[in-house]
């Protein structure tokens, strides 16, 4: 009877072993709103499929995760982190993450080389941009310059961005470049934002809070998203997007390990699920992401509203770097003039 029960048990642990490794859990800093909701259903279920293993998602803007990576220290809070340019910059500077294994990730090689650090520290799974959104209920004439924010007919019914965010950012830059400045000289941003402030129902800090607003027509025009915009036109929201004649301002969203995570490898076959075509259409589909994949051929309708091709093309993107210097300053000064 010992005998036979030893030869079961042995059994059942080799049976436990030949088995595929499953169970674990992959937790990904990412932002909110439709953005994670695409993300589940373009990226999250067929990782989980092919791995047997499970992504719990945890919300926040980017500079909410890289705060959050600063106090963890030698703790792993995730495992993969979703984070703006200038921002993941800032976190590779600081120590604060670990190189992907580039020879590991499929599809690695088939991006643009504005997409992946030249250290493998990070790597962008879209295009994206800072542009004007506007109310198809409330304005007829769409607007084709970041100074139509300032025309007194939408006194009351503008919302613009906290610089928390990286869309505050680059309309702080917008502002600054439409007034004869630049990232370098910044004053006519913030002189520009002051004058408008008193025209503003909202200065929102997370993407989506602004969606009701448009949704009871509170708002007529917003500073925002290319992805975000695209996505809440396709759930109904009476919104739509203008390219400003200046230049859209170009966001790099893009995706890391962090260097206290343990799960690694795990990490690396979720963001080659990001890079896939497969995962790109999907995202491009759903979240009117810009492809980063240059394998990735688009519908010609969608191709018309994303980042891709020549709306990429007629982009500014800034010097992020740069950025990543100077926004300690403005924030803090955003903080003094803007915020209060």
């Amino acid at each position: 009877m010992i005998a036979s029960r030893m030869t079961l048990l042995i059994c059942l642990l080799t049976l436990g072993l030949a088995l595929p490794a499953s169970g674990d859990e992959l937790v990904v800093a990412t932002f909110g709103g439709t953005f994670v909701d695409n993300s589940k259903k373009c990226h999250a279920t067929a990782f989980e499929k092919a791995t047997g293993s499970t992504v719990k998602y945890v919300l926040g803007s980017s500079v909410q995760t890289m705060a959050k990576l600063r106090a963890a220290g030698a703790r792993a809070e995730f495992d993969v982190a979703y984070m703006d340019s200038q921002i993941v910059k800032q976190a590779k500077a600081e120590g604060l993450l670990q190189p992907l294994e580039s020879g590991k990730i499929e599809g690695w090689n088939d991006l643009y080389e504005a997409s992946r650090d030249k250290d493998a520290y990070w790597v962008s799974m879209m295009f994206a941009g800072t542009i004007i959104t506007y109310n198809t209920n409330l304005v007829k004439t769409p607007p084709t310059s970041w100074g139509d924010l300032w025309k007194p007919e939408w006194k009351g019914k503008l919302a613009i961005p906290d610089i928390s965010g990286t869309s505050g950012q680059q309309f702080l830059m917008a502002a600054a470049r439409l007034n004869g400045g630049s990232v370098e000289n910044i004053e006519p941003g913030f002189d520009a934002i002051k004058k408008l402030k008193p025209n503003v129902q909202m200065m929102y800090t997370q993407p989506d809070q602004i969606i009701p607003l448009f949704e009871r027509g509170d708002i007529a025009l917003a500073v925002w998203y290319t992805d975000r915009t695209g996505a809440a036109a396709l759930k109904g929201v009476p919104v739509a997007a203008a390219y400003p004649s200046e230049g859209a301002i170009g966001i790099v969203p893009t995706v890391s390990v962090p260097k206290a995570s343990a799960k690694r490898d795990l990490a690396q076959k979720y963001i080659a699920g990001l890079l896939s075509p497969e995962g790109q259409l999907c995202f491009g589909q759903s979240q009117f992401a810009g492809p980063t994949n240059r394998k990735v051929q688009l519908p010609p309708d969608l191709a018309k509203l994303v980042p891709y091709g020549p709306l990429v093309q007629r982009m500014f993107f800034p010097d992020t770097d740069l950025v990543a210097k100077k926004f300690p300053e403005w924030s803090e000064r955003w903080g003094r003039e803007i915020a209060r």
